[in-house]
């Protein structure tokens, strides 16, 4: 037991005396995304395709909309098996309308398919960049500022987004 407390504050030890040494460098990777023309592109792009498919949807949801109020207008006419013949039609609409929001932007939808053949690359360009430049300066660890509250502060002699942006090409 002693000899395993013994262990891990060896451990511990040495684990703080190696990270202290680390090089770090901190990346604003969202910030060198929207400076890439190429990367406006491929958004204006996504941009476009939801907005039509967006459309679509309103328009079947129109549709659908149609057929309650038909439903509901001509109701009092209708026999109980009318009725349940155009609640089923209606059910199957919004059913039909789920399918394809979910076809269209659904986890493993058109838009998330079109993301990834469009920005993807763009954005390998850039991790490979950044790589290449911790390799090259000696850096072990790069974090990125734009991916959320892990990164409360960063000094100015840490950002390197200026040196990234200045090996893709970016002003």
């Amino acid at each position: 037991m002693m000899k395993q407390i013994l262990l891990i504050g060896i451990f511990i030890t040495s684990f703080a005396f190696n990270s202290s040494a680390q090089r770090v460098a901190i990346v604003d990777v969202s910030s060198i995304l929207e400076n890439m023309s190429e990367y406006k592109t491929a958004q204006t792009e996504l941009d476009k395709i939801a907005k039509q498919w967006r459309q679509v949807i309103v328009k079947e949801q129109d549709k659908l909309k149609a057929m309650y109020n038909e439903y509901e207008a001509e109701s009092v006419l209708m026999t109980e098996e009318m009725k349940k013949q155009k609640e089923d039609e209606i059910m199957e609409k919004e059913k039909a309308i789920r399918e394809m929001q979910k076809g269209y932007f659904g986890p493993k939808g058109e838009l998330f398919q079109k993301r990834q053949e469009l920005v993807q690359p763009i954005e390998d360009k850039v991790f490979a960049a950044i790589t290449e430049y911790a390799e090259d300066r000696g850096f072990d660890v790069v974090l990125d500022k734009s991916s959320g509250p892990g990164v409360l502060f960063v000094s100015e002699k840490y950002d390197k987004t200026q040196d990234i942006k200045k090996k893709l090409g970016i002003k």
